[in-house]
């Protein structure tokens, strides 16, 4: 994540419901982080070679450009309302939607923008645009789903993998910033390899292995309360396949935050399967944190 001071919250608009609802989720981040807030929406008609500008013979303020100015114009109203105070930019930038955003990452503190936009196809969990983002952004990408839940913890999943170490120092600055414990999740199937070729037991103690498992966990969360002095932690190893455990997770929880890459991943995978699966199925906003490339 872009450290500086100057980095701001981005959030994507375009018009719709849920990117108005995105607006008031990033505002709301920017002012717990001391951030500034950045409105951005990305105006693809240029590339489509299709006239921006009204008609001769139209109205005054007709056009698409003036559309996107007056859309860019209430989400920002919205923010101001949501947080008073705050510091807001709005801009239109020429491109596609998800390029615009990627595009704005490397400078930015967080992403924030809705499941699904107004070209979404109502057949889709979740739009491409967030998809795309979250496997390509150079920050955290925060997007909004499920259920508002502020007084429910942040949830991390964690697999002890890079990704997954950098998600749970998202999530401690996170549930200290919205006042809440942080509660780490660790899903396993079966005992651990304890070297190559090692056959993995037909029989075993469950009540043995969960112990193991929790200790794992916490030699991974080792430190984490050191270096965010006043962190609630608490952490539980499940049984179960990662995405089905943290998916259940999101029920009781008010983010959801996962590695964009995990253990086991295809490497050929920007986005690996469990984030696809959080992203698409939580019952809760979810933040993908992946390592910048």
């Amino acid at each position: 994540m872009n450290s500086a001071d100057s980095a701001a919250v981005v959030v994507g608009v375009d018009g719709s419901g849920q990117s108005l609802r995105a607006v008031r989720l990033a505002a709301a981040e920017a002012a717990r982080r001391h951030r500034p807030l950045r409105v951005v929406h990305g105006f693809i008609w240029p590339l489509l070679h299709v006239p921006d500008s009204p008609a001769p013979d139209a109205p005054p303020g007709g056009g698409l450009r003036h559309q996107a100015e007056e859309l860019v114009a209430a989400a920002v109203a919205e923010a101001e309302a949501t947080v008073p105070g705050l510091s807001i930019s709005g801009e239109i930038i020429d491109g596609e939607a998800a390029a615009v955003l990627i595009g704005e990452s490397p400078s930015a503190a967080l992403i924030v923008l809705g499941d699904r936009g107004m070209g979404g196809f109502t057949a889709l969990i979740i739009g491409s645009v967030a998809v795309q983002v979250a496997a390509y952004a150079d920050c955290p990408v925060l997007v909004t789903r499920g259920e508002q839940r502020p007084d429910e913890p942040v949830v991390v999943g964690m697999d002890g993998s890079a990704a997954s170490r950098l998600a749970a120092e998202f999530a401690a600055e996170t549930a200290l910033t919205r006042d809440v414990p942080l509660h780490a999740v660790h899903a396993y199937r079966h005992p651990g390899s304890r070297g190559p070729g090692d056959m993995q037991p037909l029989v075993y103690d469950a009540d043995g292995l969960r112990a193991e498992q929790e200790q794992v966990l916490a030699g991974w969360l080792a430190g984490l309360v050191e270096s965010h002095p006043g962190l609630r932690l608490t952490g539980v190893a499940t049984r179960g396949r990662a995405r089905t455990v943290l998916t259940e997770a999101s029920r009781s929880a008010q983010l959801v935050v996962v590695g964009g890459h995990g253990r086991g991943e295809v490497t050929g995978l920007l986005l690996g399967s469990v984030s696809q699966a959080v992203l698409h199925h939580a019952h809760c906003p979810v933040a993908i944190v992946r390592a910048p490339r």
